[in-house]
């Protein structure tokens, strides 16, 4: 199917209801079909074999009786060489074999029965439009139970296919939600028993709440873990910093502080993102121009960046947590990626562009997870800048997205919401 014919479907054809009521629509009609013709042969032929049984025994009568000479007493006159006998009929009854055919006789449906009898052809004709009438009337009962079984079965697998449509949409929710972050919703279908067992639907549905409560089990004791390390480390190291304070001038002393300093930044960013984990924070918003909040910024990071606003706006948001933001990326493109560094403004969107390798394929499509750097081309680091970037974006309802320009380098995008 290409893809304007895709296109030209009508949108209930894609709904798992209506293809499960379409499937037992068809089945119960050709099933319908089926068993109606089977039944209308079966009928037909009974009847018929009467009508002929008859024929035959009022031919074999009139032909004893007019071996005898006498008149047939039956109630089927028998005539001899009658005009009306059908013209087929009639030379199998002169090439001296019997035969059954129906005809008229006298405007009416009759059963013929022939034979040869002497020279002449004998013959009786039984009523058959009383049979014809019978037979329509046995067909449209069949027509008419078919249709009502059909439609029966149709109906109920409507009902059954409903059923089973809104469980799958259900879970199909919750799945949409888990993937959100919510973690907390459920199926609300209690996991156990035979019903899961037997019920396909059911047993999706107990499957996905165990991965979800699975999940935030895992997600919990990381971001307790997280807390802890970074809460534990922070004491000691600042006795470390003091104690780095009171060395000796020289070389040594400019190694120590350094590590410390990173160790330092590591811890706050740790920090950092316990407390987005947590929601400790709240964003204290305000409306905001945009570009300056970008100039500012960039600025602050004393890096050497090109900032291009072509269209300012104004936006509702954290100046500091905006920051923040900014700071992390900023610092991201001139560790991982090449100069030049630009931020453009155009409306309420921040675009920001290295000219490095680009950002790894796995970072843009599941985006950034903390302590993983992705293509180890890109620099070293602990995989927290994006992390915290990511977090803060998503506490001010920024739209936060990683791509690669078509000519190569990292482009990352902000979308802000705009002030009412």
């Amino acid at each position: 199917m290409t893809a304007w014919q895709e296109r030209l479907r009508p949108g209930w054809t894609y709904g798992l209801r209506w293809k499960i009521v379409l499937t037992v629509a068809g089945v119960a009609c050709a099933v319908a079909a089926i068993l109606g013709v089977l039944v209308h042969n079966v009928l037909t032929r009974q009847r018929v074999d009467e009508v002929r049984k008859e024929a035959r025994q009022s031919l074999d009568a009139a032909l004893k009786e007019y071996a005898y000479g006498t008149e047939t007493t039956d109630g089927h006159a028998a005539i001899l060489d009658s005009v009306q006998l059908p013209g087929e009929l009639r030379e199998l009854a002169m090439s001296g074999e019997r035969g059954l055919m129906v005809g008229k006789q006298d405007g009416k449906a009759v059963m013929w029965a022939a034979a040869p009898a002497g020279g002449h052809v004998l013959a009786v004709s039984i009523p058959y439009a009383g049979t014809r009438d019978h037979l329509r009337q046995m067909d449209t009962a069949i027509l008419g139970s078919a249709l009502l079984a059909a439609g029966s079965v149709t109906l109920a697998g409507t009902y059954f296919a409903g059923r089973i449509s809104r469980r799958l949409r259900h879970t199909a929710t919750v799945a949409r939600r888990i993937t959100e972050g919510d973690l907390d919703v459920r199926t609300g279908i209690p996991p156990g028993g035979k019903a899961a067992e037997r019920d396909a639907v059911t047993a999706v549905a107990v499957a996905l709440d165990s991965m979800a409560a699975s999940l935030q089990r895992r997600l919990e004791s990381e971001k307790r873990f997280t807390a802890d390390v970074a809460h534990e480390l922070r004491t000691p190291l600042t006795g470390l910093l003091a104690a780095a304070g009171l060395l000796p001038e020289g070389r040594p002393k400019e190694m120590i502080n350094d590590r410390l300093k990173a160790l330092h930044t590591l811890t706050e960013d740790l920090l950092e993102i316990s407390r987005l984990d947590a929601g400790a924070d709240q964003p204290e918003l305000a409306e905001h121009e945009l570009g300056p909040l970008v100039e500012r910024a960039v600025r602050a990071t004393a890096l050497d960046c090109e900032v291009h606003v072509v269209g300012d706006a104004t936006v509702r948001t954290d100046r500091r947590r905006l920051d923040r933001i900014l700071a992390n990326l900023v610092v991201n493109a001139h560790r991982h990626g090449a100069p030049p560094v630009t931020l453009t403004v155009n409306g309420p969107v921040v675009e920001i562009r290295d000219h490095g390798p680009g950002y790894p394929a796995e970072l843009i499509d599941s985006g950034p997870q903390r302590f993983r750097t992705g293509d180890p081309g890109r620099g070293r680091g602990h995989g927290l800048g994006l992390t915290i970037a990511a977090g803060q974006a998503e506490a001010l309802g920024i739209a936060l997205r990683f791509s690669n320009a078509p000519t190569g380098g990292a482009v990352t995008t902000l979308r802000l919401p705009e002030a009412p």
